[in-house]
């Protein structure tokens, strides 16, 4: 795929923005680990133009507040069926799939994944999204899987390291 034609990324979180495993705190709650280095890279796409989307099963207000505060605008949490949560944010985004990657890491995440124009898994995503993806990371969910599709496509747009907005948050 031309990573230059990329003008949007959608990610789920758990299992991709955050390890496949999770805390629970004594008052029953999910507690995430989220990758700083992500978070960079996250922060960076937003200003340089990327639309970003944040779609997950889970709801937690700890992780919206976390890429609110990064930049990013889409975020739909409780999304127990993810691919019309994805064409939603398609049309209110005025962005065509081809033009998306949808990354995730589970079976709830095949159907957009199927309809983006490139989809991206983690190394240790489940094997049948493995399969399905158009690109496997490296990384493994939690650990840099942002930060390589993003570091990827900024490179190939021109916009990794290219002024003194990338060397600052």
């Amino acid at each position: 795929m031309d990573l230059t034609q990329i003008r949007g990324i959608a990610f789920d979180v758990d299992g991709v923005l955050s390890p496949s495993t999770i805390s629970i705190s004594d008052d029953g709650m999910p507690c995430r680990m989220l990758n700083v280095k992500d978070g960079y890279a996250i922060q960076l796409a937003v200003k340089k133009g990327l639309r970003l989307a944040i779609i997950s099963g889970g709801r937690s207000q700890a992780v919206e507040m976390r890429y609110r505060s990064l930049g990013v605008k889409d975020i739909y949490m409780g999304a127990a069926f993810k691919l019309p949560i994805f064409e939603q944010w398609l049309a209110g985004a005025s962005l065509k799939a081809s033009e998306v990657i949808f990354v995730g890491d589970d079976i709830p995440d095949l159907h957009a994944m199927r309809v983006a124009g490139l989809s991206v898994a983690p190394a240790d995503a489940a094997p049948q999204v493995r399969e399905a993806a158009g690109y496997v990371s490296a990384c493994n969910g939690g650990y840099g899987v942002a930060r390589d599709i993003i570091e990827r496509v900024l490179t190939a747009q021109g916009l990794w390291m290219d002024d003194e907005h990338a060397f600052g948050w």
